[in-house]
């Protein structure tokens, strides 16, 4: 897989997304339907190869795993998991994806080509729909006349884990200064397990938090604040100490979220944490291009009260 998404600018709004299908049994019919993934999560694509089984399977979606260059990929059948009879018309494919430092492949039926899009085109998905697809959509692209589903990976993985390390408490000297000094968070995230998740890490540790579901919500949030703290002759800090914020959202992304706020000096001082699956060292460079003051992957949520906490101490206002 060409790694095209590394051409694209940082905060531009854009991605490129590798669009498949699944062919599913509909009893006298069979019916293509139409999903995405971001390149940056595609590492490549294979033909079906030779499984072992694995022992203990959680879910019967898990197909197995399989040896890719000494390196264990567990392979699931995405229209299992979806719960969706898949038809095999032709050889299937293999997208094997690295998101959250792990390493997974999903079985689909075909792979057709790559858009480059607006996140401004991506909607998020009704109830109904994310309910037709075990709530796993959080996008939807129209694209050629037809419907993609931008898939929620990162849910679908860490159902299949759940025994994943449960995130740790803060120490105590850290919460109650935290509480002394009343910080406030705005978290930006699309997934609601993610923004939960976040939202409960933050205000475990005695943080207050606002949260909404994409960029374009966070940025009309902090501008409500901007104009009461104008109107109230007030720093900003008195609203938003520090800002969390996946990067991946329907309508604006984080990238482009992190430019728009270090471009206003209002917001000077209001530290930006960049906290998502695709946060590796080939694209770390990305978010320290639009100006974000730390990153940590959603693999490792363990360190992001230590990053808030440092932040707020030590607000920098520049890249890190």
């Amino acid at each position: 897989m060409p790694e095209t998404n590394i051409l694209l600018e940082s905060g531009t709004n854009e991605l490129e997304i590798v669009e498949f299908y699944l062919d599913e049994d509909r009893g006298k019919d069979t019916y293509r339907g139409f999903y995405g993934i971001n390149v940056a999560k595609v590492l490549e694509i294979l033909q079906m190869p030779e499984l072992t089984d694995m022992p203990e399977v959680s879910h019967p979606a898990v197909l197995g795993a399989f040896n890719l260059r000494d390196e264990i990929i567990p392979l699931i059948d995405l229209a299992g998991w979806l719960n969706k009879k898949r038809v095999e018309k032709e050889a299937p494919k293999i997208i094997v994806t690295e998101f959250n430092r792990t390493k997974t492949a999903f079985l689909v039926s075909g792979v057709t080509r790559i858009h480059r899009i607006n996140w401004k085109e991506v909607e998020a998905p009704t109830g109904y729909v994310s309910s037709l697809t075990v709530n796993s959509i959080t996008g939807v692209v129209k694209i050629s006349n037809r419907i993609i589903f931008i898939l929620d990976m990162e849910k679908i993985t860490a159902a299949l884990n759940p025994d994943q390390a449960p995130i740790e408490e803060p120490a105590e000297s850290v919460k109650q200064e935290i509480e002394q000094r009343r910080i406030k968070a705005l978290v930006a995230d699309d997934s609601t397990m993610a923004r939960k998740m976040i939202v409960s890490i933050l205000q475990k540790a005695g943080i207050h938090v606002h949260s909404v579901e994409n960029g374009e919500l966070a940025l009309h949030y902090l501008n409500r604040c901007k104009k009461q703290a104008l109107e109230a002759d007030l720093p900003i800090q008195d609203y938003v100490d520090v800002v969390v914020s996946d990067i991946e959202m329907p309508i604006m992304d984080g990238h482009t979220l992190t430019r728009q706020i270090k471009e206003d000096p209002f917001f000077h001082g209001v530290p930006i944490v960049l906290c998502s699956s695709i946060i590796t060292e080939t694209l770390h460079h990305k978010g320290i291009a639009v100006g974000a003051d730390d990153q940590v992957s959603k693999a490792e949520l363990n360190e992001l009260v230590s990053k808030v906490y440092k932040l707020i101490q030590h607000p920098t206002g520049s890249g890190a």
